[in-house]
């Protein structure tokens, strides 16, 4: 049980680590929004994605994916345009500093939708939680596949949550916005980056 346990801690970290729209996403409305409570909306849908990702990967839904052809194709070719359309988006974007926060805020619902976009629509994280961790959890039986993925669920939501306060603490201090105009361009580069990766890896 503990190796299982943790096995699903460092494979969860090591898979979230990573920068990517739907980081940089919860990292920026922790910075923007006025109280941490109005982030609570992206965080909580964030996570909730992930942990119906990850439930679905260890129950066995990677293996049905994985196997038909077409379905992988059209997963890929849909997730590919989105990292493209949302780089492009990503790198256009101007940080709100604190002068303008009031007028632009976007609302609860948008928050919402948007991260549910950048959650599910995302073909990199689909297939590292589908591929790597519902491959993964193969090795696992009873107890320890609950474990295994209790544990995986319980560091996203983690991650989520430190991410937001970590993104309002930078954006108390970065009253320019300059760190996040830096960051939205990364982000951007990183999401062109992953998708011609994919498209590269999809193509041999």
């Amino acid at each position: 049980m503990l190796e299982a346990m943790i096995h699903g801690f460092i494979l969860a970290f090591g898979l979230i680590l990573p920068l990517g729209v739907q980081n940089v996403f919860v990292f920026n409305q922790g910075a923007v929004q006025p109280k941490f409570l109005r982030t609570l909306p992206v965080i909580i849908t964030a996570a909730i994605c992930d942990t119906i990702l990850i439930s679905l990967a260890v129950l066995g839904v990677s293996v049905v994916v994985l196997e038909y052809y077409w379905l992988k194709t059209v997963l890929l070719t849909a997730g590919i345009c989105f990292l493209l359309y949302m780089g492009f988006v990503t790198w256009r974007s101007t940080p709100i500093v604190k002068e303008q926060k009031k007028s632009v805020l976007i609302t609860t619902k948008k928050q919402i939708a948007f991260a549910m976009s950048v959650s599910l629509l995302n073909p990199h994280a689909i297939l590292d939680t589908i591929g790597v961790i519902g491959t993964s959890s193969l090795k696992y039986i009873g107890v320890e596949k609950i474990v295994f993925a209790v544990v995986c669920i319980l560091v996203s939501w983690a991650w989520f949550i430190s991410l937001a306060i970590i993104g309002r603490i930078t954006g108390k201090i970065d009253r320019t916005g300059r760190f996040l105009a830096i960051l939205n361009k990364i982000s951007a580069i990183v999401m062109w980056g992953t998708a011609v990766y994919i498209g590269l890896t999809f193509i041999k």
